[in-house]
């Protein structure tokens, strides 16, 4: 029965998890153009060690963060623009 519990659990995050993406705000590169330079943005590079290091493309002063641990974000201002780049 726990089991059970625990795989309708799981098939309940994973149903909702489109309706999550959905809500997030997607920002094209000239939206990010227009942003640049200002104070409150705060630009995280999302992408995992080859896909980082291998790019010829990087924006300035973004941060490499892990993607599985955005903890670094908690240290910036609530009203701060963040942008997450994985690509």
């Amino acid at each position: 029965m726990k089991r059970v519990f625990t795989l309708l659990i799981i098939l309940m995050v994973l149903a909702a998890s489109p309706l999550f993406a959905a809500s997030v705000p997607i920002m094209d590169k000239d939206e990010l153009k227009s942003l640049l330079g200002s104070e409150n943005l705060v630009i995280l590079d999302v992408r995992t060690g080859r896909d980082w290091s291998t790019s010829e493309f990087k924006i300035k002063d973004a941060l490499r963060v892990d993607g599985r641990d955005l903890s670094v974000a908690m240290t910036y201002p609530k009203d701060n623009t963040f942008v997450f780049y994985c690509a």
